[in-house]
């Protein structure tokens, strides 16, 4: 089967760099999937789930935003910020929700509004990558 090569880079470091049978990502238009031979773009990402899979197993990392650009030598993410699930802070992304949360029912202005909403979909995200994480692992374990 065919697959496509997927770089994953931050300003800090490369998240991944590998082959995969396909990925799907949330764009600033909805959710794209890229299998091989999918047709040339460059777009915006906003905060979402990255999917990436690999034989039948798929694998979700945290994404804060940045671009995708597919091309005929593969997938290029430059991601605002990435996080694999085992890498995630709960705690700290839970403190994250909470704290936007609060933001926004107190009324906050509008510029802090948009920042409070920021935020929370980001530490939403975060959560349910690694709430998909677990699930995963426990599955393995009775397996």
């Amino acid at each position: 089967m065919p697959q496509l090569h997927l770089d994953v880079l931050t300003s800090e470091r490369t998240v991944l760099s590998l082959d995969v049978d396909a990925l799907a990502a949330m764009t600033e238009e909805g959710q794209i999937s890229v299998l091989p031979g999918h047709a040339a773009l460059v777009t915006l990402l906003q905060a979402g789930e990255l999917m990436v899979r690999i034989g039948a197993e798929d694998h979700y990392l945290a994404v804060s935003g940045g671009f995708l650009e597919v091309t005929s030598q593969g997938v290029v993410i430059l991601a605002d910020a990435c996080e694999r699930a085992d890498e995630i802070d709960v705690q700290r992304a839970e403190e994250a929700r909470r704290s936007a949360e609060e933001l926004l029912g107190a009324g906050a202005r509008e510029a802090d509004s948009a920042v409070a909403e920021a935020a929370l979909r980001r530490s939403l995200v975060r959560l349910k990558v690694v709430d998909r994480y677990r699930r995963r692992t426990r599955r393995r374990s009775f397996e």
